[in-house]
């Protein structure tokens, strides 16, 4: 237990690394953020995808209600924060900080899924386990990034987004050593868990971080980097996974 517990705690500190490149970001422009909405949409969106096609293998029903599930919760989350226009979240306010608590939950829920994988995978074996923790740990520096991409050009220090993207992955370890205990309980659960964290990534994607890209800079430039970041992300877990 103690090894898995290490193994899914070092996939959740993995997630800060993703804030390293932002250490050189230059300027927080309106363009600058819609550059950086751009390429954390396309890094979720091929996330979303992966979560989907492993889901699918896994119970394509169970995975498209997940899905379904997912949107909803991240509408419902907007919807009961549309109102809050005070919101504050350290140096973010109002929409900015809705945004930044929006991207930090839909990544908490996508790292559920995740150390339920880890936890289950050290049941099969703890050569399998191994192996899957360590392709988490560095699928998981990308998610960091796209959160940092939300955050910084907001005003977000770099230690601090590595701190939100660490936070976003505590329930790896939590749930990990749950999950290598009743492995053969959360296997059917497993489907529903990746659409959920799909859905609610991918739609949190296309509603929140698009359009507001595509008010911020170009449409040319806002598909190109979208595009791009979609492309790196997707060869990334092909090549792990």
């Amino acid at each position: 237990m103690l090894t898995v517990f290490l193994a899914a705690a070092a996939t959740a500190l993995a997630t800060g690394l993703g804030a390293l490149p932002l250490l050189f970001f230059r300027g927080a422009g309106r363009s600058a953020l819609g550059v950086a909405n751009a390429a954390a949409a396309g890094v979720m969106l091929a996330a979303s995808a992966g979560l989907a096609w492993t889901g699918g293998d896994m119970g394509p029903g169970r995975m498209i209600l997940g899905v379904a599930a997912g949107a909803a919760f991240i509408v419902g989350a907007r919807r009961l924060l549309a109102h809050d226009h005070g919101m504050t979240i350290g140096a973010l306010h109002g929409d900015d900080a809705v945004k930044a608590l929006l991207i930090v939950a839909v990544m908490t829920v996508h790292s559920a899924a995740e150390g339920i994988a880890v936890g289950g995978s050290f049941g099969d074996s703890a050569t399998l386990g191994v192996l899957i923790a360590v392709a988490v740990a560095v699928h998981n520096i990308p998610e960091g990034l796209a959160i940092s991409l939300v955050l910084v050009p907001r005003g977000v220090s770099v230690a601090k987004a590595a701190w939100w993207s660490v936070f976003s992955s505590l329930p790896q370890p939590l749930l990990a050593v749950p999950a290598f205990l009743f492995v053969e309980a959360v296997d059917p659960l497993a489907p529903a868990a990746l659409g959920f964290a799909g859905g609610a990534m991918a739609w949190m994607a296309a509603r929140e971080l698009v359009p507001e890209a595509l008010g911020q800079t170009r449409a040319q430039v806002v598909v190109a980097v979208g595009a791009a970041s979609f492309a790196v992300m997707t060869a990334f877990q092909v090549v792990l996974l």
